[in-house]
């Protein structure tokens, strides 16, 4: 059994406590909170009245994050001239073939520790996705677990420590435990952090029964 370690907590204060890590994944608040044109973050599905993500009315500064052997950051088009210069990149197709709305087609993360570029084919526009239907979704933006199921074996390997600095809900925690690696999630605000605790533990249960049933 990997192991998970959860902290609740500003990511800049404890990640310098920590040691091991072997790679970052992860979806940072990058400043859409503040673009009045597009609206926040929080209105991605207007049916349901996401929390604010907190920080997400600043320009993000990666810094802090880069010199990690492996970094998949998501949003890394917002904040681009702040990152060095990548052939890694990663585009998700989220319309997979659909057609266009008011929402971007796909998101893009930027990679540390490959050149080449990959596309994910992966439907998820609002309640048409091609996984997890009939789930409730707990964040603005969540994503599926399986993108980050697949971002995490196409960048780490089963033993491998991955940590989420802006964990959220807590789906990086979700597809590294389904995946065999260890995880470190760290979470600012209070009721997110109970959430991704919640969804994590299940997995772990879930892993768990399956071994014993298999």
């Amino acid at each position: 059994m990997t192991s998970v370690s959860l902290y609740c907590g500003d990511c800049l204060d404890i990640l310098p406590t920590l040691t091991g890590v072997d790679a970052v994944v992860t979806d940072p608040p990058y400043g859409m909170g503040k673009l009045n044109k597009f609206g926040s973050r929080g209105k991605v599905a207007a049916a349901t009245p996401y929390k604010p993500i907190i920080g997400d009315d600043k320009d993000f500064d990666p810094t802090p994050f880069l010199d990690f052997p492996v970094v998949v950051m998501f949003g890394a088009n917002w904040y681009a001239p702040r990152l060095p210069a990548s052939g890694g990149w990663i585009v998700w197709d989220k319309k997979d073939g659909g057609t266009s709305d008011n929402f971007s087609d796909g998101e893009m993360a930027w990679v540390k520790g490959s050149n080449v570029m990959r596309i994910i084919h992966h439907k998820w526009r609002g309640m048409i996705r091609a996984s997890e239907q009939g789930e409730p979704r707990l964040h603005s933006t969540q994503k599926p677990v399986w993108v980050m199921k697949w971002i995490i074996e196409q960048y780490t390997k089963q033993g491998d420590t991955v940590i989420d600095p802006f964990m959220g809900s807590g789906t990086t925690g979700v597809a590294c435990v389904q995946t065999g690696r260890n995880f470190i999630g760290i979470e600012l605000d209070a009721n997110y952090f109970a959430i991704a605790e919640k969804r994590i533990a299940d997995a772990q249960a879930q892993l768990s029964l399956e071994m014993v049933l298999a």
